[in-house]
Formats: structure tokens, C-alpha cells, sequence
């Protein structure tokens, strides 16, 4: 059976984690790999990436759900009246004009799918046998699942998924809600929950055969494990175990189907509203610490008590949390986007025709130009949808402003509250005098403001501008940076408020010097602020320099004299 070197070099760093003083000689023996092999495998719990060669197609694929029909009817059908291989192939070859396989290829999948169809039309008919409790000690087991929950994020209604690890002694859990049950999010949540709880089950953690885990059930508890899924095992120390398909294996970890459900119910309904699902995970975090007060059935003490007695017992985390999200460089298309899994995210117009770094994790994406990031999405579920950012397009919408109003990515700008009603102001008003082209460019113009001032600054000096008849866009950056002075302004007059102690300064040695400490008062320099409000009971006397510019005035009366003459 086929092994891939990241579970190889779990079962290594397993064994020797369990025996140390087991020999390199005996691991290399064991699973029948080099001594330099188990040698990288102590040193990396993860091995060297290597290029894999593209999956093949099989030439059964346009025909595998005939076959299947024929396979499905053959289960009520007379024991010597089945499908045999060679008619098989003559079915096809009469009845849809397949004669592409040969017979070894149709021989090889009706004997792999027929078992496989027979376990699936048996499902239905099983029932559940009698269940043995079970005691858990502390600090040695967990439990992991997945369950749906809805939402109204951002004003819409959405189908997630809700995360829970729940330890098996203490009942202590931890749970977060991500966008889809990805592998990203199914690490993601699992480095939370280990974060959160100090450390790593000491034996091992329950699972049923969630797709980010298992590619292939086999037989008994044999399972063909994802490579990432073995590398991350691998990081992190611990062992998996995989309770039986079906409702035959879900009392193996009942305490978690049982925490997903009670959760749910009693905090997530009705459909929380939030903004993004950074907020709602902040909100889901306070309520999970909060019920380590909480009681289970039958307990005389609180979660939080008894998870204290098994804090110590986990096994430590590794110094440096794993990467859970997935690297790709992808292209940028003409229309300003990327593709990722079937999903379309907006990118600077600048990097068109140019491949950038995507960072996919399990609620977000980000992209990169080398280290920086330069866009960032929140992750798509739905095939084909889209995601853009109006202030990617604006250096092609100055040459092209005709294409402005029937942008997507205004629609969506719209739709997310980026674009006000100051701003579609602004629009008609320039519109109206400068007329539709010019006073297009004249908004994206205000708009590339966004890049250097806070929205807020902006739409004020929009605001002002508007009041007072005009559509300059200069006016608009004067009127903004004016706003922010004004908001600097009164921030620093609420500290003189609250602040007795704080005094000006205006011997700061430098500009940057705008707070230090004196005497035990808190100094601001001048340079850091707008000059005091003029408190003076009388103006000075200037009539000494008054003086000073008599023989001046008189030198240009003269002057002007002798010009006319």
C-alpha cells in the first residue's frame, strides 16, 4: 500500500516521540526507508516539497455512471443474471458507442465500485447497536467537528460552518465559525484551539472522515491520509483516530456531536448579525471563556475547574505555528482579477499580465507583490462569483470614465457602503458642470484621494466643497486635510479637559518631540499641535515701527512724482 513520505515521517517522529532510544538502523527497517530518510524526518517534521506529475484522467470517466446503473440494477437482479465485464463492455459499445477501454481498465473499476455499491444500498437497513460509556482521563483525548450554521453577515443571509474541539475529560471547548470546511479552516481552527487551550492532547483526537483529513476509507480504521493533513499531524505532535463511517460511529465521539448542536442552539439563534466573521469569532471566543462556569450533567464541578486539572498534562506547542493557508501565483487577467478555485478577487490594475503571490486561508485571501500586501478579499464559497475593489480600476477608469457607471466594482462599492450618498452627490454635481466625461474623471479623481486621507476626511471636505457650489477637486484635498486638522485639534483640546497637568511647550528640541514628561506633567510641543487661541487683553502698540516705515512711504511719493512729470 502506498505511504506518502509526510505519513512516514509522522509514524518516525511517532515512534521515536514514544521510544527514545529506539536506533535510526531499526525506524529504517521498519518502514523500509534510508537512514538518511528517518534522519530528516527527526531533524523536519516536514519533508522536502517535490513536484508531483498532473493526475491522470481515466478514459472511464465520461461512462462511469452507466456503469454504475448497470452495477445498482445487478443488486435486485437474479444472482446468474449480473452483469459480467464483457457485457459490460458490449452495453457500451451498443448502446452509448464507447469502445475506448479495454478490459482489464472495466474490469479493474466494476470490481473495485461493486462492493462499494453494496455497502451504500445496505446503509439504510442498519441499525445502531447498544453503546459502552466510556471514562476519559485528563489531558489525553479530544474531540473535532463540523456543523452548519447561518448567519446575516453583512446584510445577507449565509450558510457556514461552526468548528468545535472540545477535550473529553473537562468538557472544555473552543469553537469558530469559518466560510466553508476547508482544509485551511479545518487547520486554522485546530492552531485557535490549541492556542487557546495551552497545548496538545497527550493520545490522540477523535475525527469522523472529514474530507481535509481522509482521501480514501479502507478497511477497519485504516485511512489514506491527505499529505498536509499527515504534515500537520506530524508538526503538532499527535495522533488521529477515525471512528466508523456512517451514524454506525457517531457515539465514538458523541461529545462533540452533542457540544455542536447545544452551542448552536443556544448562542447562535436567532442568525447572529455581524459584519465580517472576524467580529463574530471575537464574540464566540468571550462566550467560550465565560462557560468554563458552566456545569455539564452529572458534574459536581465547573469546566473551568476541571480543565485546570488537565492544562498541565497537555503536550507543549511547537515554537512556531504552522502556515495553515495555501500558496498560489496565479495570473492576472485583462480584466484586473485572479482566478482561485473558481473564484474571481480584484487586483491593482498595475499587475496585469503579471503573476502575484496568493496567500488562500480559510476566511480570507490576500495578495502579494513580493512581501507587501496588496490586496485583500474575504474568501468566496460559491463557484464563479466575484470580488472587486473600485479603487483597483481607477487608473484604467481616468482613461476610460465612460466605463465607470456600469462598473461591477461600483455596484459593489454600493452595495458594501464605500460609495455614499456624499459621493453620488459630488458625482452629479460635477456631471453638471463639467458634463458626464470630465465630471467622471473629476470624482475618480477625489476618489485616488482615498489612498492618502481617511474616508471620513474625505467625505467632508466633499461635504464643504458641495456647500459652497464647487466641484474642485483640489478644494475637496484642502477641505480634507482641513477636517483632519480640526479632528487632531479636538482631540488634543478633550485632553487639556480631562488633563489638568497638560501643558504647552515650545522649546521642543525637535518636531517629533510632541510628548514628554516634566516635572510630572505631561508637555506637548507646539510643534506637534495648532498654535493656542489668542488670550491677550489689548493689542500692542505699534507706532514705533510705524515710524520706521514713514521716510519708506515718503522715498515712494516722491518717486511717483517725478514719473508723471
Amino acid at each position: 500500500m502506498y505511504r506518502s513520505r509526510e505519513w512516514i515521517f509522522e509514524r518516525i517522529r511517532r515512534d521515536k516521540r514514544l521510544d527514545p532510544t529506539v536506533s535510526g538502523r531499526e525506524l529504517a527497517q521498519r518502514y523500509r526507508v534510508s537512514r538518511n530518510t528517518v534522519a530528516k524526518a527527526l531533524v523536519c517534521p516536514v519533508p522536502a516539497k517535490r513536484k508531483k506529475p498532473p493526475p491522470r484522467k481515466s478514459v472511464l470517466e465520461p461512462v462511469k455512471g452507466f456503469i454504475d446503473a448497470m452495477l445498482r440494477s445487478d443488486l435486485e437482479a437474479p444472482s446468474k443474471q449480473r452483469h459480467t465485464v464483457d457485457r459490460i463492455r458490449e452495453r457500451l459499445a451498443a448502446e452509448h458507442d464507447f469502445e475506448l477501454a479495454a478490459y482489464s481498465t472495466v474490469r479493474d473499476y466494476v470490481r473495485k465500485r461493486r462492493p462499494e455499491l453494496v455497502l451504500e444500498a445496505k446503509e439504510g437497513r442498519r441499525h445502531l447497536e447498544g453503546t459502552v460509556p466510556q471514562t476519559k482521563l485528563p489531558g489525553q483525548e479530544a474531540e473535532v467537528d463540523f456543523a452548519d450554521v447561518w448567519l446575516e453577515l453583512a446584510g445577507q443571509r449565509r450558510k457556514c460552518v461552526l468548528f468545535t474541539l472540545r477535550l473529553s475529560y473537562s468538557g472544555k471547548a473552543v469553537h469558530r465559525v469559518f466560510a466553508t470546511a476547508s482544509q485551511e479552516a479545518f487547520f486554522e481552527g485546530h492552531v485557535e484551539a490549541f492556542e487557546v487551550l495551552g497545548g496538545v492532547p497527550s493520545v490522540h483526537i477523535r475525527y469522523d472522515n472529514l474530507k481535509p483529513a481522509v482521501k480514501q476509507v479502507l478497511f477497519g480504521r485504516s485511512r489514506t491520509e491527505s499529505a498536509r493533513w499527515a504534515a500537520f499531524r506530524s508538526w503538532y505532535g499527535f495522533s488521529a483516530f477515525y471512528c466508523t463511517p456512517g451514524e454506525q460511529g457517531a457515539h465514538e465521539k458523541g461529545g462533540v456531536e452533542h457540544e455542536g448542536g447545544r452551542y448552536r442552539r443556544k448562542h447562535l439563534v436567532p442568525p447572529p448579525e455581524v459584519d465580517s466573521l472576524t467580529e463574530l469569532n471575537e464574540r464566540l471566543a468571550a462566550i467560550d471563556a465565560a462557560e468554563d462556569a458552566r456545569h455539564i450533567h452529572g458534574r459536581p464541578t465547573s469546566i473551568g475547574f476541571d480543565f485546570e486539572q488537565e492544562r498541565g498534562l497537555l503536550r507543549p506547542l511547537p515554537a512556531d505555528s504552522y502556515d495553515c493557508g495555501i500558496d498560489l501565483t496565479p495570473v492576472v487577467h485583462r480584466n484586473g482579477r485572479v482566478t482561485v478555485r473558481q473564484c474571481y478577487y480584484s487586483v491593482p490594475a498595475k499587475f496585469i499580465g503579471m503573476k502575484v503571490r496568493v496567500k488562500l486561508r480559510a476566511n480570507e485571501l490576500w495578495i502579494y507583490d513580493g512581501r507587501h500586501v496588496v490586496a485583500c478579499h474575504p474568501r468566496l464559497t460559491r463557484r464563479y462569483t466575484y470580488h472587486d475593489i473600485l479603487d483597483h480600476y481607477l487608473e484604467i477608469l481616468l482613461v476610460k470614465p465612460g466605463a465607470f457607471a456600469g462598473a461591477s466594482a461600483l455596484a459593489q462599492a454600493r452595495a458594501e457602503g464605500g460609495f455614499t450618498k456624499t459621493h453620488e452627490a459630488f458625482w452629479a454635481a460635477a456631471k453638471r458642470k463639467a458634463g458626464d466625461r470630465e465630471g467622471t474623471r473629476m470624482l475618480i479623481e477625489v476618489l485616488l484621494l482615498h489612498r492618502q486621507l481617511p474616508a471620513h476626511a474625505v467625505i467632508a471636505g466633499m461635504t464643504t466643497v458641495l456647500k459652497v457650489g464647487s466641484v474642485s477637486t483640489d478644494l475637496v484635498a484642502i477641505e480634507a486635510r482641513k477636517a483632519i486638522e480640526d479632528s487632531e485639534e479636538s482631540v488634543l483640546d478633550l485632553g487639556n479637559e480631562e488633563n489638568p497637568g497638560v501643558r504647552l511647550d515650545d522649546e521642543a528640541s525637535s518636531p517629533g518631540e510632541a510628548v514628554k514628561a516634566s516635572e510630572g506633567a505631561t508637555v506637548i510641543s507646539l510643534h506637534a499641535r495648532r498654535l493656542p487661541p489668542d488670550t491677550r487683553t489689548s493689542l500692542p502698540d505699534m507706532t514705533k515701527y510705524d515710524r520706521l516705515l514713514a521716510p519708506v512711504k515718503n522715498t515712494q511719493a516722491t518717486r511717483r512724482k517725478g514719473t508723471s512729470a
